[in-house]
């Protein structure tokens, strides 16, 4: 299963204006998102980089991967 991990500027802005800690990381698969602040990676992954065909959400640049990664300690 394809997992799709991106860093949320917005949340990131957002973060600053009230010095909040909601977690900045969007991990996607093909039936859920789940957010976080650590994201574990093991086996292969890419990095993404495509600025004219970004993802639904906006993101230009992300990381790809089939292998199983933790989101704040959980398997996704």
């Amino acid at each position: 299963m394809k997992r799709i991990i991106h860093v949320n500027q917005h949340v990131i802005k957002a973060n600053r204006k009230t010095n909040g800690n909601d977690p900045v990381l969007t991990c996607k698969t093909y039936k859920e998102n789940r957010y976080g602040n650590t994201v574990e990676f093991s086996g292969k992954s890419r990095v993404v980089y495509r600025p004219n065909k970004p993802l639904s959400c906006g993101a230009h640049v992300w990381i790809e991967t089939d292998e199983p990664i933790l989101v704040d300690g959980v398997t996704l």
